[in-house]
């Protein structure tokens, strides 16, 4: 095939997609608008884009010319924002810390990365200070604080650092394929696994978050300038899905929450009216708990949940106190977001629960995004809601592998589409409906049986705060489902109960009746991962035991 190309001409601008835009943008339409820390700090976009080349100067200062890792492992704050934009229009890599993984594995991380400069907040200099003489590639450590007062004098400071410094800086053109962002997850076997992310692939996936997320009517969330953001998902994973970006290029009301505190973020809905956020289904559940104590105006607020499956009973505590609730999907290697819960324009809105069965699918690929389900010979499956497969998907905002293992990128991208590992069936509309994890789904006596599934009916049970179903090992079956439990406050469950409750699923066809759990297991608080998903590895091994 012949292919014309363009020749530019003399003095051609070859514009790249660098996140320097995104911020250049915050001053066009409404810079006076304000980013919220907490109740500690608030200031407008001049000074965030003041405060960014302040941060600049200093990376400058401490001898980074580009190509360097900065890694950053504070709470949700202006200050992480900031390094959000500062460490890549300078040409580094933001490395974003989960600090919720253990010792050894933020070590590894660091190691693994290459860091140069960490900057801490002081509730994590500990950790930090314990790895002492084992982090060869890191020059400098500055410290955040809320209180200057209290950080030891022989470290570094954010603040000073940033006052001392210039108020004026060029960010440069560069290649937009430049490497902008890393992070590491975790899976149930072998070190952490580095993800990284372009400049330009960042750029497209807040363009497409601006599309999809605002244009498309039905679509999730309908997102919009007018929006106050305010993020309930940790900036260190997945950029905080990637809406900062979004929220900054249009310059809406931001607002932190910092250390996270359910009564404080509570306190902060009342305060500032949040309009659109975005969490994991545990957060949520923890702010309704919060609430029974500290009753709050949830009305006009728009969440998008993530990260878990969104069961129907939590959406529906969530409309009953005006919350407009859908769920999305995503996972780190893909930026995240690919997928979202679609509401046709002939909506039942009457109905709760026609509402509550579509608000948690997974929903329909956006534009540009090319998501199939597939069986094990790579066919795609029926549109029929019934045969499941996994999905495999392609995006321009995809990463390209993990970092420094070529092995396990293979792995990922077999074939030429990003494996999910995740099951799912899609119906007749293009609608998603994700079954289970690949390594979640139950395999008993040759069925196999949906843990989301049985999770979202028991749920339903009006008496269960919180519940969580993996498979155990059996004899005879060689896997039977088993039930973890929350019951509601002030209440007694029994397996007879739930057994009643879900018959009622078994007899209108739902459910099948081998999937009947005979085993349920009360407790207090479930397992859940460094990202507040449910920890389903580490419930199996306790079961199992």
């Amino acid at each position: 095939m012949n292919i014309m190309k363009i020749t530019p001409a003399p003095g051609a601008y070859n514009f790249q997609l660098l996140i320097k835009n995104i911020l250049a943008y915050s001053l066009i339409l409404e810079p006076e608008r304000e980013i919220v820390y907490s109740n500690k700090s608030r200031y407008n976009y001049y000074t965030l884009n003041k405060r960014v080349r302040q941060l600049a100067n200093v990376l400058q200062e401490l001898g980074l010319d580009g190509g360097a890792t900065v890694a950053v492992m504070d709470y949700d704050s202006h200050r992480y924002l900031e390094c959000y934009f500062a460490v890549p229009m300078t040409g580094n890599v933001l490395h974003t810390i989960n600090w919720r993984l253990s010792p050894a594995q933020i070590l590894y991380t660091i190691r693994h990365a290459k860091d140069e400069i960490i900057i801490v907040h002081e509730d994590f200099l500990p950790i930090i200070e314990g790895f002492a003489g084992q982090m060869p590639s890191v020059k400098h450590i500055i410290v955040t604080t809320d209180d200057i007062a209290t950080v030891k004098n022989n470290f570094l400071h954010y603040e000073p650092l940033l006052r001392s410094s210039s108020e004026e800086y060029t960010f440069p053109d560069f290649d937009e394929e430049a490497i902008a962002t890393m992070f590491y997850t975790t899976g149930t076997t072998g070190d952490p696994k580095g993800v990284y992310y372009s400049h330009r692939q960042l750029v497209l996936h807040t363009y497409h978050l601006a599309a999809s997320f605002g244009f498309v009517a039905g679509a999730t969330g309908r997102m919009s300038s007018d929006d106050v953001y305010m993020p309930l998902t940790s900036m260190f994973h997945v950029h905080a899905w990637g809406f900062p970006y979004l929220a900054t290029m249009y310059s809406l009301k931001q607002v932190y929450t910092g250390k996270f505190d359910a009564g404080n973020v509570l306190q902060l809905i009342r305060d500032e009216r949040p309009t659109f956020s975005h969490c994991v289904p545990t957060v949520l559940q923890m702010l309704f708990k919060k609430e029974e104590e500290m009753p709050t105006d949830f009305s006009g607020w728009k969440i998008i949940s993530g990260g878990a499956a969104l069961s129907e009973s939590l959406a529906k505590r969530a409309l009953e106190r005006g919350i407009d609730i859908r769920a999305s999907y995503g996972m780190s290697e893909t930026c995240p977001v690919i997928c979202g819960a679609y509401i046709p324009l002939s909506c039942k809105d009457n109905d709760m629960a026609w509402q509550t069965a579509n608000r948690t699918r997974t929903g329909i690929p956006p534009a540009f995004v090319e998501m199939r389900v597939v069986d094990e010979e790579g066919n795609d499956v029926p549109h029929d809601d019934i045969a499941k497969g996994e999905i495999i998907v392609r995006a321009p905002w995809l990463t390209q592998g993990y970092l420094h293992d070529h092995e396990r990128g293979a792995q990922l991208w077999a074939g030429g589409y990003l494996h999910t590992g995740d099951v799912a069936t899609v119906n007749k509309h293009n609608s998603i409906r994700i079954a289970d994890r690949i390594k979640d789904v139950i395999k008993s006596g040759g069925e196999w049986i949906s843990s989301i599934a049985l999770e979202n009916y028991i749920g339903l049970h009006p008496y269960v705060a919180e519940v969580a179903v993996v498979g155990i090992v059996d004899a005879k079956w060689g896997e039977r489902p088993c039930a973890l439990v929350v019951p509601a406050a002030g209440h007694t469950l029994t397996t007879e109960m739930l057994q009643e409750h879900l018959q009622q699923y078994i007899d209108n066809g739902e459910m099948s009746k081998w999937a009947l759990p005979e085993r349920f297991e009360w407790v207090a608080a479930i397992p859940k991962t460094s990202v507040g998903k449910i920890d389903k590895k580490e419930i199996r091994r306790l079961l199992n035991e």
